[in-house]
């Protein structure tokens, strides 16, 4: 990153952006109810997405203006034809660049060597419940089975470490019980995530962090534990284990505690939008700049003065407890 873009962030009190994360599709093989609507949401064309070649310019760019950390997202990024290529595309640009991925793990088991070969660091995978029964009433079409095989692929392709993401839903998947199960069985980092109310009422299925750490505690003794590797703001997850547990439990409470402050990320939205929030309801159409011929001087140039406008936006933070609305479903921004 540049002297002036660092500088830029030390007088606004901000932090230095260093990560950012690529949605490369918005299909899903999943339909999540806190996701999008039953009948799913109208996907892009071919053309309205970026090519892999595209991304990979817009990626070579970021990185000189200081990013080191690159996630793959969706959708669900595995649907995508040639995502381990991309993987390889990205991990070629500098050999400190750190590339991760976050998938629903339905395809993981087909995937998770080839991920590991072509260099990437490590894998969140999303798994709501571990019932049958209630994960394909979340999902609406999944098999938890295919989730949790892949989920174990990652740990036998050394894709560590694994970490695996809960929304949780009040009256839905509100038991923490099982997952804490799950971290005895296997060495993975369970992290509970409230929900945020993009398309549904606001108070519908929100639950705290809190409540479901209370919970938690009423069954097992929570310690503090160590955290493992993280990518994102400082401030966004707690870390608790437990005697005889293999992994770790986290909270992740973007509702309950806003973590805007401590931001270190910037976002490519599946129809080529680099966002400086996850609320940012415009952007910078970097897809149109490239396609007019834009260079990876010119997008660096467009990074910096988004970099420098979201460290004076800095301070403008909602109050913690604020329920806010994003400019698009999350299966386009990548979350």
């Amino acid at each position: 990153m540049t002297t002036g873009v660092k500088q830029g962030f030390e007088a606004a009190g901000g932090p230095v952006v260093d990560y950012l994360r690529i949605s490369i599709t918005d299909r899903c093989n999943l339909r999540c109810i806190y996701c999008m609507p039953a009948d799913g949401v109208s996907c892009l064309s071919h053309r309205e997405i970026m090519t892999y070649e595209e991304l990979e310019l817009f990626t070579r760019a970021a990185v000189s203006s200081g990013i080191g950390r690159v996630r793959v997202t969706g959708g669900e990024p595995l649907v995508r034809k040639g995502a381990v290529e991309f993987v390889r595309m990205l991990t070629s640009i500098d050999p400190g660049l750190k590339v991760s991925l976050t998938t629903n793990g339905l395809l993981l088991a087909r995937y998770a060597g080839d991920l590991k070969e072509a260099g990437l660091s490590r894998v969140n995978v999303s798994i709501d419940s571990l019932d049958p029964e209630r994960y394909r009433a979340i999902t609406r079409v999944g098999g938890l089975a295919g989730a949790l095989a892949g989920l174990r692929a990652a740990i036998d392709a050394g894709l560590g470490p694994v970490k695996v993401n809960v929304v949780t839903l009040r009256g839905v998947n509100d038991d923490p019980g099982p997952f804490a199960d799950l971290t005895r069985e296997l060495p993975v980092h369970v992290r509970f995530i409230e929900y945020m109310p993009y398309f549904n009422e606001p108070g519908r299925w929100f639950i705290p962090g809190e409540e479901i750490k209370s919970r938690l505690e009423e069954v097992v003794r929570l310690e503090e534990g160590e955290a493992p590797e993280g990518w994102g703001p400082a401030s966004t997850a707690s870390c608790f284990t437990f005697p005889g547990a293999a992994g770790t439990i986290g909270f992740i409470s973007p509702v309950s505690f806003h973590f805007c402050s401590s931001c270190n990320r910037l976002r490519i939205s599946a129809d080529g939008r680099m966002l400086t929030c996850l609320f940012d309801r415009n952007g910078v159409d970097v897809k149109r700049e490239i396609r007019a011929g834009a260079n990876a001087g010119r997008l660096r140039e467009i990074i910096d003065e988004e970099l420098e406008r979201k460290a004076r936006e800095g301070g403008n933070k909602p109050k913690s407890g604020t329920r806010m609305r994003a400019g698009d479903h999350m299966s386009r921004i990548g979350g």
